[in-house]
């Protein structure tokens, strides 16, 4: 008779946990008998973790665009847990508006959310994990690490950057037995779209054809339930050997291979004169 292996809870430190994927991720791991660390700037918003899950649930304010606060926020998280065995980073937000249309200042605060947020918890976790001997560092991407959508650029732009910061952190924290999975959900019915996630640039009258086109296919497109993600996302991090890109849905799949099979048909049939210019 094989006698199951009873499964050790899991402690999480999980960013971005006011809504969406977030929200979601966090109280199926609180409901599945784990511990997490839930971080969000508004503490308010997330409130109901503590009343409905105790001291399982660590709540933590903070803006990820702030360094000092997430160190502050991942040495609490230790104190109070004793160890750390996933850092999840899930904030970020997206930018709406052409790569004309939107203003330079505005892309610099996307990407410090989205980009630079993810690297200061990145930087204040890796001592923790190195300390302790192991650790798996989640990330949410998106399907849109891999293609692009017009309206979207710059939020595409930023997960392009986000999936290759994590490709090379992976093979650089190897040798410290620290994991590193991008998680990438496609088109889901959460919160994403709206305003809290969002921000719009200032329009231009010459775009606003082509985007309502762009916003009408958009709302056509089938949204998977988010609540669905957790069980998968659960056999993920809990096998021996996760994934370094995990796909949540049953689209992206598709779409990526489309994407790279165009990109190969386009280099092969420019690598004649792409090899001519090897001199």
């Amino acid at each position: 008779m094989t006698v199951q292996k009873k499964r050790k809870p899991k402690v999480w430190f999980i960013t971005g946990t006011s809504r969406g994927f977030g929200r979601v991720w966090t109280e199926a791991a609180l409901k599945r008998g784990d511990q997490v660390a839930a971080t969000a700037r508004n503490l308010e918003s997330i409130s109901d973790f503590r009343e409905n899950y105790g001291d399982k649930a660590l709540l933590l304010e903070l803006d990820v665009t702030n360094p000092d606060q997430v160190r502050s926020a991942l040495d609490h998280a230790v104190d109070y847990f004793g160890r750390l065995d996933i850092v999840f980073n899930n904030a970020g937000y997206s930018l709406v508006g052409t790569i004309e249309e939107s203003d330079p200042e505005e892309v610099r605060e996307l990407y410090e959310t989205n980009i630079f947020g993810p690297l200061a918890v990145i930087k204040a976790a890796l001592p923790i994990l190195r300390k302790q001997g192991y650790g798996h560092i989640l990330g949410t991407s998106s399907n849109l690490g891999h293609i692009t959508l017009p309206v979207i650029g710059y939020y595409c732009s930023s997960k392009w950057a986000f999936e290759s910061l994590h490709e090379s952190l992976a093979t650089e924290i190897a040798q410290f037995n620290i994991q590193v999975t991008i998680v990438e959900p496609g088109a889901y019915a959460t919160e994403f779209g709206s305003k809290q996630s969002l921000k719009f640039a200032e329009g231009m009258d010459i775009y606003d054809g082509f985007k309502e086109k762009f916003f009408g296919n958009l709302n056509s497109m089938e949204r998977g339930n988010p609540e669905a993600t957790a069980q998968a996302l659960f056999t993920m991090v809990d096998s021996e050997n996760p994934p370094l890109r995990f796909n949540l849905g049953s689209h992206n799949l598709v779409g990526i291979k489309a994407a790279y099979n165009e990109r190969l048909k386009t280099w092969e049939e420019w690598d004649e004169v792409s090899q001519s210019a090897q001199g």
